[in-house]
């Protein structure tokens, strides 16, 4: 798997458990089962191979993690992109709401 760069700079290696944690804390008391969740992080993982490079930024591993949580429940998209995208205001947030 490729490496994982971090906003500030810094890099770490993937950790599927981070990946499955995070979108596990999104999906918090939703109706989406276990089984759900590992097929969603595994075509993450598909999707990360496919782009064949060494190293993968964690804005691009959000946007294919907020893909899968977009279908497969909108509570838990707005929950994770609300964290993601660090929304400051009101405006932002209604507004990724409106996506769905």
């Amino acid at each position: 798997m490729p490496s994982i760069i971090k906003r500030g700079g810094g890099r770490c290696e993937y950790e599927q458990k981070k990946l499955r944690d995070s979108m596990m804390l999104a999906l918090r008391k939703r109706p989406v089962s276990r089984e759900r969740i590992d097929e969603a992080v595994n075509r993450i993982e598909q999707k990360m191979l496919a782009f064949g490079e060494r190293e993968i930024k964690t804005e691009r591993l959000g946007e294919l993690v907020m893909d899968e949580l977009r279908r497969m429940d909108k509570i838990a998209y707005v929950r994770f992109a609300s964290v993601y995208r660090n929304f400051e205001d009101v405006q932002k947030f209604a507004d990724a709401a409106k996506e769905v």
